[in-house]
């Protein structure tokens, strides 16, 4: 059990729940107190000490009944109602029939027949040797929603199917050698039940080794958070892959945290004047209550920076917003070096990997005179329909401008069009304004800045703009 919570506590931070190690002994003590018998009881002082957001209850409630069962029962042993005589004769008719059946009861379909007829459930050993046959130790067995799939074929590796017709016989043979219909009846039944036990078991097991090897997996890529505290332009290719592998993962919270927060926002804040001005009949009791209703999803016009120093946070910004795109009522996206150009669709008609290099393909590295002015004169020119009182723009770049023109009319008037200006900056501040950085006069017209070096700061910057 304590390998089970072990894993279990694992199992939550390798699926993005933080759990300190502080919050680890806490529940530890409850579980000392409290014990494991009661199974709610249990289940509770996990939830209560290990869960401090409300984000991570459903993950909570997905993973406990993986690590802790679903209180499978264990088989039965059919033989315990029958007879001192009766025993004898099932035991002479097994010994018969493997006798007769030997061959085809070589292996696995005679454990399977000895599991169900005396009650005795698979030992661990059996488990791990059907789950290397069934390929739940390749290194792509992960998902836990497999496990259906992957318990379905340890029952064909013991011959499920076979099984049924072996024990129509057994049936047979008890009866023409005068064993009474009522205990045969009685063995079928727990035969039938053993048979059920067993594959929920199974089920049970596929369950949690895939769900143990997501955890490995994790384990094995533990410096992923050193890796995503770590600037781009700092990190090796192998690097680089790792944290692409990251991105679907990180996606996949931030989505959860936005679909909690339109939930949310769909109910609505309490709109108190037209509370109060609906109620003033009511001599001011609030028998009806108005909410503001929101639109928590936003519109977005991203205009990118994919210039040589750029390109790392660049590729990873438009991964996230390719994975995010459910979370966005409309995206318009723009690449800039020394002119603009519209990849919008390069990302709504490729996969992802296709349209990361679709993108950097129409504007290669090389040798530019990166002109974000011009570029955002451009915008202004051919694309402001892109951009209303609903659309958030971001602009992502170092905010320098081979000290060409920085069109900061053009900038301050594209930013009263949009309902925000947000600018995502990998530079640290005490670099803006040196040499030909323009970021110091872009900077007040912005209305939210963030620094975005590495992936953690990305993750994060995009969060709050999904707000």
């Amino acid at each position: 059990m304590e390998d089970r919570i072990t894993k279990f506590i694992a199992a939550l931070r390798a699926e993005g729940v933080r759990v300190s190690v502080a919050e680890s002994q806490d529940a530890w003590e409850a579980i000392t107190y409290l014990g494991v018998r009661d199974r709610e009881a249990f289940r509770m002082s996990l939830r209560a000490t290990l869960i401090k957001d409300a984000d991570a209850m459903p993950t909570f409630e997905d993973l406990f009944p993986q690590y802790f069962g679903l209180a499978t029962p264990p088989l039965m042993n059919p033989q315990s109602g029958l007879s001192e005589e009766e025993q004898q004769m099932l035991q002479e008719m097994m010994q018969q029939m493997l006798e007769d059946m030997l061959e085809q009861l070589k292996g696995d379909l005679q454990k399977l027949l000895d599991w169900l007829l005396n009650g005795q459930s698979p030992s661990q050993e059996d488990l791990e040797q059907m789950a290397d046959q069934a390929g739940l130790n390749q290194p792509n067995a992960r998902s836990p929603q497999r496990a259906q799939q992957y318990a379905r074929r340890m029952q064909q590796m013991l011959g499920w199917e076979q099984m049924q017709e072996l024990l129509e016989m057994l049936w047979e043979k008890l009866a023409e050698q005068g064993m009474d219909p009522d205990s045969i009846e009685q063995i079928k039944e727990q035969v039938a039940q053993n048979m059920d036990r067993l594959e929920d078991q199974l089920s049970e097991f596929a369950g949690e080794k895939l769900r143990d090897n997501r955890v490995e997996d994790a384990q094995r890529r533990k410096p992923m958070n050193d890796l995503m505290e770590r600037s781009f332009g700092s990190l090796s290719q192998p690097e680089m892959e790792q944290l692409r592998d990251e991105v679907r993962r990180l996606a996949a919270r931030l989505r959860t945290r936005a679909a909690l927060r339109q939930k949310r926002g769909k109910q609505g804040k309490l709109d108190a004047k037209t509370t109060l001005r609906a109620n003033l009949r009511y001599s001011g009791v609030p028998f009806e209550i108005h909410f503001k209703q929101r639109r928590l999803k936003p519109k977005l016009v991203a205009v990118l920076d994919v210039s040589t120093s750029m390109r790392p946070v660049a590729e990873f910004f438009l991964r996230l917003l390719y994975e995010l795109q459910d979370q966005v009522q409309k995206t318009r996206s723009f690449a800039f070096i020394d002119h603009l150009e519209d990849v919008t669709d390069d990302l709504l008609t490729h996969r992802i990997d296709d349209a990361v290099i679709a993108v950097l393909t129409r504007l290669p590295s090389g040798h530019y005179n990166t002109d974000l002015g011009g570029s955002l004169r451009q915008l202004e020119a051919k694309h402001l329909d892109a951009v209303d009182s609903r659309t958030t723009v971001i602009v992502l770049g170092d905010g320098r401008n081979n000290f060409n023109d920085p069109a900061l009319e053009t900038f301050n008037r594209i930013g009263r069009r949009a309902r925000k200006l947000i600018w995502l900056n990998p530079e640290y501040p005490a670099q803006w304004g040196t040499g030909d950085s323009d970021m110091l006069s872009y900077a007040p017209l912005c209305s939210e800045l963030y620094q975005v070096r590495n992936l953690a700061q990305l993750t994060d910057a995009i969060d709050r703009i999904l707000v």
